[in-house]
């Protein structure tokens, strides 16, 4: 498991939760630091879609459809239990070259 690579991983929220793809972006001896990743976009407000990072190339990433990685909602999951995910794909050189320049100008 490396950062970059996509995992379906379920996520809760207070009103319940589903299983979606996750971007890992780092790793520490216990746990997974993920963005979700989401299809949802022309109905969110401008604030949201500011911290959305659109995936240009989300078919090569394993993705079945036009996708953004929520840079303003990170998470935590146990190492434990992401080794036993299944992983989907990884973001191309292209999309982890932009990815990071966006982070880098969009600090939340």
């Amino acid at each position: 498991m490396e950062p970059f690579n996509i995992f379906t991983s379920y996520i809760s929220w207070d009103s319940g939760g589903k299983v979606r793809p996750v971007l890992v972006y780092a790793l520490d001896d216990d746990s997974v630091k993920i963005y979700p990743i989401t299809t949802q976009y022309e109905n969110k407000s401008e604030s949201v879609k500011l911290r959305y990072f659109k995936i240009n190339d989300w078919s090569q990433a394993g993705l079945d459809k036009q996708s953004y990685i929520d840079t303003g909602t990170r998470m935590k999951q146990s190492l434990s239990i992401f080794a036993n995910l299944k992983r989907i794909g990884t973001l191309t050189e292209f999309d982890k070259t932009r990815l990071l320049e966006f982070l880098s100008v969009n600090k939340n």
